[in-house]
């Protein structure tokens, strides 16, 4: 009975006949061999394993014919052996970690003392397609096995079938040999017995000598298989797909070197016999040499990960980087006698690791540089995994967990059935989201998220998870808002002294034919006044233009400030209702564009004119400071109240006044702070409720 600890099916639809194969060849339960115990050493060499074993699955118990690690066990339940399963598959059976295997979580082996983790097994098919055992290799620890690597256990799994088939044509052979003897006994006491029937005693002999012939036929032919099976060794050594060679005795000379060594050595066969300093003179100078002779003295393996190798390659030493055991071979007095390389070739690899390192720094470079949040939604689970600034995009701390019903928590409830919606429709179509949502931060600001996401499936197409980037667009919002603010104020404030100017030039046209008429000087400063303002709307659009485009040039030379002070917004000073006092250092000089901050000047003085008209004095103070001077255009008005002082400077942004109705496109402090930014400087202002303002800008001193 077979006590079946796999939770699936061990017993093919074949067994019965499988069965059948696997006796015929009278191996289950029998003495261990040389021949089958040398594969299953050379495996665990060849994979550097502490077990390999080579097993015949039986009814119901699993028999091991050769056996390196396992210590004297011959044999295992059929329901406990993981050789049951890799009989149920002509293909290579791996584990590389037991214990993530489903069917693996009640076998004692995996989970009790001895904690099988990694298992390899390659099925034993005889000549007519029966799986009557394996050749498997196990360790405690997890490990990767390549397709390589199956490669050649698959191909010591055919070299251990062929054994068996020569063992069995042997046996049969015995036999034969054994029914022939039985039979010239017989002859013998035959022709004793009946020494009348000479004649059909000595047909007999004749039949037996027939035999013996045959026999000794049968023994030229196992020499012969004998022969091509150790030459269909040496060919799979020498197609192996990983580099392999013996260097013989403490010289290092070459005696085994397969293809692939030789390719990776760039080297021909001219090497053979000759000792590997010889061979390679660029290893002088590089560790292996001293590893290889230690390897020889000592007797112990030495396993090699990711080593650097300089190898020549059309006359260019080049980089290479190998995983590789040296493992000893010794006689019968233990004493080492050669050495075994096995290399793999891993630059590849390696180079690939490497670029997709960098990809992944230049990756986090980009998301870092574009304030870039990743996350990743578990769409069964809704578990988010995120990133630092995906949690600072939403107001959270690094340390905080949140799931997918804590996004929408955080999500004004009139964008949630959107944001849901989209995410059905990208599960649906197969294809990304996009989606721009409104959040509500704990401290109870408002900011706007754009949200971008790729679902992935599983291998039944099920939907498992949502990958993508979060970005806070507040700041894009408000532009957007600015502008589309901007747009209309412009289409009213050009509108308004074209209209005037139009109307005007109506009536002017009406009376050309009465040059005296008391009303043409009127309409003549009316359309002088439209224009002027027409001519201030276009000079700012004019501006905003080029500070955006970048072609704002600076004409810089040394000035006196003051003097500069003194000299712009005449235009106020003729209209009498303000009084513009210059103060402080009144001998400071700066490296300036003098138009450009005359400019400067003009705006913070024409907004003083505008937003605190019962200022009757705005001072104009100089300060010359260690490193710059610094420039205070300083009213007694109302004063600025705190929340929108950030956002005077920004682009299309005009203070609300809602009693009062000021023309202007809101772009001339974006115009000035601009201008004193390619000056190096800084700009901004200081103001409280009912206290005025000063609105201030800094020239470095050089």
């Amino acid at each position: 009975m077979i006590d079946n600890t796999f939770g699936i099916n061990i017993v093919p639809d074949n067994d019965l006949q499988r069965l059948d194969a696997l006796h015929r060849y009278r191996i289950t339960d029998t003495p261990s061999e040389e021949s089958f115990d040398g594969i299953a050493k050379l495996a665990t060499q060849i994979f550097n394993v502490p077990i390999s074993l080579l097993s015949l699955v039986d009814a119901e118990s699993v028999f091991f014919k050769a056996n390196v690690g396992m210590g004297k066990a011959k044999k295992a339940n059929r329901g406990h052996s993981l050789c049951a399963l890799a009989v149920l598959d002509k293909e290579v059976t791996v584990f590389e970690d037991a214990l993530k295997e489903p069917c693996l979580m009640a076998n004692p082996n995996v989970i009790g003392d001895f904690g099988v983790r990694f298992y390899a097994g390659a099925p034993l098919i005889t000549h007519d397609g029966f799986l009557i055992g394996t050749l498997c290799i196990i360790d405690q620890k997890p490990r990767e096995f390549s397709d390589a690597d199956r490669l050649i256990l698959e191909g010591l799994a055919k070299t251990a079938m062929d054994q068996i088939e020569l063992r069995r044509s042997a046996l049969d052979k015995i036999d034969e040999v054994d029914s022939a003897r039985q039979q010239l006994e017989v002859a013998m006491q035959d022709l004793a017995e009946f020494n009348v029937e000479m004649e059909a005693t000595n047909e007999q002999l004749n039949i037996a000598n027939n035999e013996l012939n045959k026999t000794y036929d049968l023994t030229v032919t196992l020499n012969e298989n004998l022969q091509k099976s150790e030459l269909r060794l040496q060919s799979f050594i020498s197609k192996a797909p990983v580099a392999f060679g013996i260097l013989t005795g403490r010289e290092m000379r070459i005696e085994v070197a397969n293809e692939m060594i030789l390719l990776l050595w760039g080297k021909t066969n001219d090497v053979i016999g000759k000792p590997l300093a010889v061979a390679h003179p660029e290893l002088e100078g590089q560790p292996y040499l001293s590893l290889l002779d230690n390897v020889f003295t000592s007797g112990e393996t030495y396993i090699g990960d990711t080593a650097l190798l300089k190898l020549e390659s059309e006359g260019v030493l080049k980089d290479h980087y190998f995983d590789f055991i040296y493992e000893p071979l010794k006689n019968e007095k233990d004493e080492t006698i050669s050495i075994i390389v096995i290399a793999n070739d891993v630059t590849e690899r390696i180079n690939k690791r490497n670029a997709l390192e960098e990809l992944n720094q230049q990756l986090e470079i980009a998301l870092r540089a574009g304030e870039l949040g990743s996350y990743n939604l578990n769409l069964k689970t809704g578990a988010i995994t995120s990133s630092a600034q995906c949690k600072a995009n939403y107001g959270l701390s690094v340390d905080h967990q949140f799931d997918f019903d804590d996004l929408m928590e955080i999500i004004l409830p009139e964008y949630r059935s959107s944001l849901q919606d989209k995410i059905n429709e990208s599960l649906e179509s197969l294809s990304s989201f996009h989606a721009e949502y409104l959040v509500r931060w704990a401290d109870g600001s408002l900011h706007w998220i754009s949200a971008s996401g790729q679902p992935s499936f599983d291998e039944n197409g099920e939907a498992t998870q949502m990958i993508g980037v979060t970005v806070d667009i507040t700041k894009r919002k408000h532009y957007e808002t600015q502008k589309d603010d901007f747009l209309g104020i412009a289409s009213h404030e050009l509108k308004t002294p074209i209209t005037s100017l139009k109307a005007t030039l109506q009536l002017l046209q009406r009376l050309k034919g009465q040059p005296t008429h008391e009303m043409i000087p009127r309409l003549i400063d009316q359309s002088a006044n439209s224009l002027e303002k027409l001519n201030k709307l276009v000079d700012d659009l004019l501006n905003i233009h080029r500070v955006t485009a970048g072609q704002l040039e600076l004409t810089k030379d040394w000035f006196t400030v003051s003097e500069m002070l003194n000299s712009c917004c005449d235009h106020v000073r003729i209209d009498g209702k303000h009084e513009l006092v210059v103060k402080g250092d009144l001998n400071a000089k700066i490296y300036a564009d003098e138009h450009r901050i005359d400019q400067v000047v003009v705006n913070f003085v024409n907004n003083a004119v505008k937003y605190a008209p019962h200022s009757k004095v705005i001072e104009m103070i100089v300060e010359q400071k260690e490193d710059h001077v610094k420039v205070i255009v300083k009213d007694n008005g109302d004063g600025i109240d705190p929340s929108v002082q950030p956002y005077l400077f920004d682009r299309y942004y005009r203070a609300s006044h809602k009693s009062q109705g000021y023309s202007g496109l809101g772009l001339g402090l974006y115009i000035s702070s601009e201008i004193i930014k390619r000056h190096g400087g800084e700009v901004g202002v200081d103001s409280n409720l009912g206290q005025g303002s000063s609105f201030w800008f800094t020239i470095p001193n050089y």
